[in-house]
């Protein structure tokens, strides 16, 4: 894809933009892991007929049929992983930063002024799969299942949204930006307390949507183990959950699966890390 093309006026960032990344990095703070414990939640969605959309029916035929899932203890990262924190490991890791983020922080810092400080709480983004799960692996961690994820959106009771059954809006989830141009529209990795889940965990609907560890198997709830799935043995797309701040509402369902090339790359998609508990 040529960024010129999808960025409207964004020129390719000059050497001048290696600076600031060391900058943002220097600005990087690691998150808080929150301990979901063992237990059964419910995962999926039964399958619901009819025209009329509501949130407590299924988005596609990928998510049926609703399952009691028993899951061990496991910890996830209260926040996405950081900006700051993408780039501190690029950097430490002597691996180069991909043009498509060179260019979007070029074009924030010197067309929207904004400073490295606060550019370094954003989300990460731009981010492929492998990166996000290299990442995850040096810090002792690894991407959460889709499980996993899902228990943490969840909670025990099977919630709509992270916050419960309250419709989304401007002060629970960063979405809707759909109709506006491509320049990311996130919101620091730490706020937005209203929209965190059960367990204490942010934007797990909206802001950035989330890599998993799990291939995307559409036909694979209704075979899954029931306890800890680990997710099809292969597949053409990686699990990809709880939309972005493009997204319509329907996407920020708990339920609501997607998914997208390992190797993509893209402004709205982010992650965080998990990894099994040990008391």
């Amino acid at each position: 894809m040529d960024v010129r093309s999808a960025w409207g006026s964004m020129e390719p960032a000059p050497p001048a933009v290696e600076a600031h990344l060391e900058g943002i990095a220097s600005f990087a703070k690691s998150s808080l892991m929150i301990t979901v414990s063992e237990g059964w939640f419910l995962m999926g969605t039964n399958r619901e007929e009819g025209t009329r959309h509501t949130f407590e029916k299924n988005y596609d035929n990928t998510e049926f049929p609703k399952r009691r899932i028993w899951l061990d203890a496991f910890q996830i990262d209260q926040y996405e992983v950081s900006l700051g924190e993408l780039l501190q490991f690029l950097q430490r890791d002597d691996q180069r930063v991909s043009s498509e983020l060179r260019n979007l922080i070029w074009h924030l810092i010197s067309i929207h002024y904004i400073p490295d400080q606060a550019l370094a709480p954003w989300p990460a983004l731009y981010v492929t799969w492998t990166e996000a799960q290299a990442f995850c692996l040096h810090q002792g961690k690894r991407l959460p299942s889709e499980a996993e994820w899902e228990k943490s959106a969840r909670g025990t009771t099977g919630e709509i949204f992270p916050w419960g059954d309250q419709d989304p809006s401007d002060e629970l989830a960063v979405f809707g930006a759909y109709h506006v141009h491509e320049i990311p529209l996130v919101a620091n990795v730490d706020s937005f307390t209203e929209g965190k889940s059960e367990w204490g965990i942010y934007h797990l609907s909206g802001n950035i949507a989330e890599w998993t560890n799990d291939w995307l198997g559409s036909d694979y709830y209704p075979i899954m183990p029931e306890r800890n799935p680990p997710g099809p043995k292969m597949g053409r797309y990686k699990s990809v959950r709880g939309g972005s701040w493009k997204s319509l509402p329907v996407m920020l369902r708990t339920a609501t699966r997607g998914g997208a090339f390992p190797e993509k790359r893209s402004a709205n998609i982010g992650f965080r890390c998990a990894k099994s508990f040990s008391p």
